[in-house]
């Protein structure tokens, strides 16, 4: 059915018909939306749900790991200081194998008090053992969110997946959404170790130094092994549904001398640019990355490379800029722009194109010699 929708409605939608057995919220903009729909599907009967409305966004998490360690599909939503608040929660729910599904709408974190986009947030937590696709358009937000529940209670998996939206830039911008009958795109929920009244197991309980380590690899071959089932599952959604996604999105990438590597919603910004600079004999593309975790191999081999990051590490640079290098070899032109909801034009990504130095760090509307 084709309708109009918010990034955060479409991610509402995509949840009510995954049909998630208990949902734990609190608000937080510019989350709220979507845990307020859930809410008016449950109290209208659309949705039959146990739905916990929680003290805290740390509560939320706690609900969500209590209800999924008993076999049940769970979901709940956050972000900024409401995903650092889940911190410790975020790390358990990898630990115990957990497939909950959560929507971050990412937005910069204080102080300053801050309610626009930026990846800070979700960035934080790449080491925690959560999958993390980052989306860039409402149609992606719902389709993402669909097969986030599949990808995350596979058997190979077994992890949580966090499906990243900008705030304010997509989680309420309007635009066109086709929904789908997903039928059985998304299997029953199997969990192995669910708790079983019958047979009475403990759950993390103090593990040492002889055990410990083959936990911590246990996630990481998940990790790996989800590679695979993401490819399978986006071909198996293209092949039912008729959109096709993968690890990245490539734009006049094939004989490109310049890439701009990007996330969110400032990688379709970028393929605008890339059209504007190649009327100017400039052969740019635009890479956006969907995936951070499990992060993909990427083909940057003999072009220049112009990332930009939503992001800081302090001290360290870029987040993806680092990735690039450590991952691709890559000594991109690292440029810092859109923190905080900065504007950031098609004009200003052609501006970073042409104005390009490997290895070298721009800080957008920074003086240089500042």
């Amino acid at each position: 059915m084709l309708t109009i929708a918010t990034g955060n409605k479409a991610v509402a939608e995509a949840v009510r018909q995954a049909g998630p057995g208990v949902i734990a919220a609190y608000p937080i903009t510019p989350q709220t939306e979507i845990v307020e729909q859930m809410a008016s599907y449950v109290n209208d009967g659309v949705l039959k749900c146990e739905y916990i409305p929680v003290e805290s966004e740390h509560s939320a998490m706690a609900a969500c790991i209590g209800a999924s360690i008993t076999g049940v599909r769970t979901f709940t939503a956050t972000s900024s200081h409401g995903l650092l608040y889940m911190h410790e929660m975020v790390n358990w729910a990898a630990g115990a194998r957990l497939p909950v599904v959560m929507a971050n709408v990412n937005r910069a974190l204080g102080p300053g008090w801050n309610v626009w986009a930026e990846h800070t947030d979700a960035f934080q937590e790449r080491d925690t053992g959560w999958l993390q696709v980052y989306v860039s358009t409402v149609q992606e937000a719902y389709d993402a969110t669909l097969m986030a529940f599949r990808i995350a209670e596979h058997q190979d998996v077994l992890l949580p997946v966090m499906v990243n939206l900008d705030g304010f830039t997509l989680s309420h911008i309007m635009q066109s959404l086709e929904t789908v009958d997903p039928g059985d795109f998304i299997p029953p929920l199997r969990l192995p170790h669910a708790i079983d009244t019958a047979n009475p197991c403990g759950y993390g309980t103090l593990t040492g130094p002889d055990e410990y380590f083959k936990f911590r690899w246990d996630i990481e071959r998940s990790m790996r092994d989800s590679v695979r089932v993401i490819a399978e599952t986006q071909e198996e959604f293209s092949r039912r549904f008729g959109r096709k996604y993968g690890f990245t999105e490539d734009y006049r990438c094939e004989d490109a001398d310049v890439v701009v590597v990007s996330m969110g919603t400032l990688g379709k910004e970028a393929e605008v640019a890339v059209d504007a600079l190649r009327d100017d004999g400039v052969k740019a593309g635009s890479m956006r990355l969907r995936w951070l975790r499990p992060f993909p191999k990427l083909d940057l081999s003999g072009r220049e490379v112009v990332v930009i990051d939503r992001d800081y590490s302090f001290g360290s640079g870029g987040i993806l800029a680092d990735a690039l290098r450590a991952k691709c070899g890559a000594d991109p032109f690292s440029v810092i722009a859109g923190l905080g909801g900065q504007e950031v034009t098609y004009d200003d990504i052609a501006g970073f194109v042409k104005a390009r130095k490997p290895g070298k760090e721009l800080w957008f509307g920074v003086k240089p010699d500042v």
